[in-house]
């Protein structure tokens, strides 16, 4: 497959209306036929599989706090990179269930929410509730790639500088998660203005600095609640054993420097889950699909970088409710039934380095004109 980019220009033109009328009546069958077609031989994929999903994430939650368990008490500067690396890539795959936590239904998988939040979420201080009731925006039709999707900026037309910036703001993030959960939360719930600021601009996984969040309501309120007073907790813990060194500085460091990467490789993972280049106006579903990435084998790569199933990312937005460990054998079917040429088949790319290369010559050209 081509990994050059004119999908995007697709996307444009599906975006901006810039087809004749029979052109957009074509374009209208071909949308439908798209749908159609995923949602007829994958019907039979819809079931998430608790074992699967279970066993996987205890796995890379174990490897990933054994990993990092090593790292800091390594017995040399090798062992200490190797671990950490280690622990890293682990730990990013326990943290992309976050991902599902948001699509599967919570009495399809019993217990696995709290299991989760309990294990990975409120440790590493990514509580379930920042992503739960955001991300949902994004699969919104009316809303995706307009100012209203919470994880949505044109990338593509904005300045050079703007994709490295947005990955080294990403390295500082356990910071910015220490504060705002060990100094903003408790201050927050005496302080109602401050309150107001912290639900508003920083209890979202977002990457749109225009989005505000509402308040929660109804379960999601009693879960947000209890995992942030979790959070807090652990967030206020954790700094105090540092200050009071009954955690060596070292080993918190080494915490610190691993959960940075793990963000890192998330951040460069979404820099190409799309190429970006929406201006804000509405989209068809096919745009959206076209908008979005897809980098299936034969590339291996992606199982690191891109994990449970974010390597089918346009396929995820054509068929959000599918269970990750379904998304590979989804696409083999699809791919079958639909011609080489077809807009399904435009979706697909190479390598993460092609989707790199590709944003940033967007980027330069709009820093150019």
């Amino acid at each position: 497959m081509d990994s050059s980019f004119p999908p995007a220009q697709d996307a444009r033109e599906y975006a901006a209306g810039a087809v004749d009328d029979g052109a957009a009546r074509s374009r209208v069958a071909e949308d439908t036929h798209l749908i159609r077609t995923a949602a007829k031989v994958t019907r039979d994929l819809h079931g998430a599989k608790p074992a699967i999903y279970w066993t996987d994430f205890l796995l890379s939650a174990g490897i990933g706090y054994a990993a990092l368990f090593a790292a800091i008490f390594a017995p040399s500067v090798a062992v200490a990179l190797f671990s950490g690396l280690i622990a890293v890539l682990a730990l990013y795959r326990a943290g992309s269930f976050i991902h599902e936590l948001t699509h599967v239904r919570r009495n399809a998988l019993p217990g696995f929410h709290f299991a989760w939040n309990a294990l990975f979420g409120v440790p590493m201080l990514i509580p379930s509730f920042m992503y739960e009731g955001v991300h949902s925006i994004h699969h919104r039709t009316k809303k995706y790639g307009t100012i209203e999707d919470p994880e949505y900026l044109p990338l593509a037309l904005m300045k050079p500088w703007t994709v490295p910036l947005f990955v080294v703001v990403a390295s500082l993030a356990p910071i910015a998660l220490l504060f705002r959960f060990g100094v903003l939360t408790p201050l927050s719930f005496v302080i109602p203005p401050l309150r107001k600021l912290v639900v508003e601009r920083y209890s979202g996984l977002i990457i749109n600095p225009e989005f505000r969040r509402k308040p929660p309501e109804g379960d999601l309120r009693r879960r947000w609640l209890v995992s942030e007073i979790a959070a807090s907790i652990w967030a206020i813990a954790l700094m105090a054993m540092v200050a009071l060194q009954v955690i060596p500085v070292r080993a918190f460091v080494i915490f610190l420097l691993v959960m940075s990467g793990s963000v890192v490789l998330n951040q460069i993972r979404t820099l190409v889950a799309h190429l970006w280049e929406n201006d804000g106006e509405e989209m068809t579903v096919t745009a959206q699909y076209l908008d979005s990435v897809n980098v299936p084998p034969p590339a291996t790569l992606p199982a690191l970088w891109a994990p449970v199933g974010l390597r089918y990312h346009a396929l995820h937005h054509l068929l959000p409710g599918l269970p990750y460990h379904a998304l590979g054998e989804a696409h083999r079917r699809i791919a079958r039934e639909l011609p080489e040429g077809s807009t399904y088949a435009k979706g697909n790319y190479k390598s993460l380095w092609a989707l790199i290369m590709g944003l940033v010559r967007g980027s330069a050209r709009t820093g150019s004109a």
